[in-house]
């Protein structure tokens, strides 16, 4: 379970009522279902949003008038269930990808299997962006990343840092990339075939390497590795997610199993996904969290907030902050800029410039797992309350690091971003047709740079 709480320095109204059962929700294959909401969150502190499922329910999350976004809320849940699930809008993380995952997992973990036979206890993944940053929020929440190592450089000196650390007979090297031309993966998995090569005396090292990648050889050069026999064993990277939505793909499934987490608790993750989904893409604010948090997210950047500090406190979310910095910068762009931090060692030198008087265009998330530690509420209270005193805040409090409260964490952030942007473009005047992508799911920007150093290479 999560918890929910939101300060703008004003309290909230409460309003009788609230609907159990929430407005239907759009299946697949067109069918329309209906859902009671047996987990709306429960929480209670002053200036703060109450939502509990057997009592009445805040409408103003922190002086933000639910209401005022009402509108805007329904426009938003509309445009991305009729986009769900339809080609070349990247959106098949709702619904399509977790569903189908829940079939394949049967492959995955023996995948996994034959990737541990013959000793191998760790897990290297050659990886960036997206590729690399989900599948760590969820090892290291997880709490099963002691064997997996994550490696996204390019300079010699970073791979040779790297590759000392490890134990090279007992290490497999998950290679992922869509498009099996990333500069930085194709490098890195030259650099280690060589190594291999050299380390081991043999000229064969397919059975040292996985590959995740496109299933067609005509769109990924990994694939085209794969099938020349150069890499043994592969899965894919699936059409139409997007690398930042794209935490239930096989690599992270595959890593999950290699590290030991249960197919049951995958299975149980999966599901929790969809139930999550299925929350999240109802059009009542009052219930949705996803949408609260988006317009608090609005609500800030209009009062001159222009920037989002992400404060996770534990280290089980070093991990989360890269992930969430990417997924946020890439699919808000300079609308809002998001940066992310891990508790609490950041206060000691962050709060300097964050509790400046005349630090004025800033607003704060705190993300946290509920405790009973004294030491740590004193702190989480404490810094909690010189924030509010002077910033637009809001919390999220985790019950637990279960694989349920995870999963439903992890579709509370992607809706979150998603219903942030599309609710920024509608204030903006935006219109998308139906035959294109939203913003929030593409980085055309990030071509700029890759461009250039094409030329660079080319012209070596």
């Amino acid at each position: 379970m999560i918890s929910l709480n939101s300060s703008l320095n004003a309290p909230p109204t409460v309003v009788p009522a609230a609907r159990q059962v929430q407005e239907s929700i759009v299946n697949n294959n067109g069918a329309v279902q209906k859902y009671s909401d047996s987990n709306l969150l429960l929480a209670y502190v002053p200036q703060a949003i109450i939502i509990n499922k057997d009592k009445d329910v805040a409408v103003q999350v922190g002086g933000i008038d639910l209401k005022n976004y009402s509108d805007t809320a329904k426009i938003s849940v509309n445009d991305i269930r009729s986009r769900a699930g339809q080609p070349g809008q990247f959106l098949n993380w709702i619904g399509v990808l977790p569903e189908n995952q829940l079939k394949n997992l049967d492959s995955i973990y023996s995948l996994a299997d034959e990737a541990k036979k013959g000793g191998f206890t760790d897990v290297a993944v050659l990886g960036i962006g997206g590729s690399r940053h989900t599948t760590e929020a969820m090892m290291k929440m997880l709490g099963k990343d002691s064997h997996v190592h994550f490696y996204s450089g390019i300079d010699p000196e970073s791979f040779k840092r790297f590759t000392d650390g490890l134990d090279l007979n007992k290490t497999k090297f998950l290679v992922v990339s869509k498009s099996g031309g990333t500069l930085e993966t194709t490098v890195a998995y030259e650099n280690t075939k060589k190594l291999l090569q050299e380390k081991l005396g043999v000229t064969d090292v397919s059975d040292r390497f996985v590959a995740m990648t496109d299933q067609s050889a005509e769109k990924s050069k990994l694939r085209q590795i794969v099938n020349k026999g150069d890499i043994r064993l592969s899965g894919l990277v699936h059409d139409d997610v997007g690398g930042r939505f794209s935490i239930f793909d096989d690599a992270t499934l595959f890593t999950m199993a290699f590290s030991g987490v249960s197919k049951e608790d995958a299975k149980k993750m999966l599901e929790a996904s969809l139930k999550a989904q299925k929350e999240f893409l109802s059009p009542n604010i009052n219930s949705n969290e996803a949408l609260q948090l988006a317009a608090f997210n609005v609500e800030s950047k209009a009062k001159g907030n222009n920037k989002h500090f992400v404060e996770y406190f534990g280290d089980a979310f070093a991990g989360a902050t890269l992930w969430e910095k990417q997924m946020k910068n890439e699919s808000l762009k300079s609308q809002i800029s998001t940066d992310t931090n891990v508790g609490p060692g950041y206060l000691h030198y962050n709060a300097e410039s964050d509790l400046d008087p005349n630090n004025k265009d800033s607003f704060y998330t705190f993300v946290y797992v509920k405790t009973d530690d004294k030491a740590t509420n004193a702190l989480m209270q404490g810094a909690m309350k010189a924030y509010k005193a002077q910033h637009p805040v809001n919390e999220i409090i985790l019950k637990d690091l279960s694989p349920e409260t995870i999963a439903r964490f992890i579709e509370l952030k992607h809706f979150e971003t998603l219903y942030t942007g599309n609710m920024l473009g509608q204030k903006a005047g935006r219109v998308i047709p139906a035959d294109k992508p939203l913003p929030e799911v593409i980085q055309p920007n990030v071509e700029i740079y890759k461009k250039e150093v094409k030329k660079n290479l080319a012209g070596n």
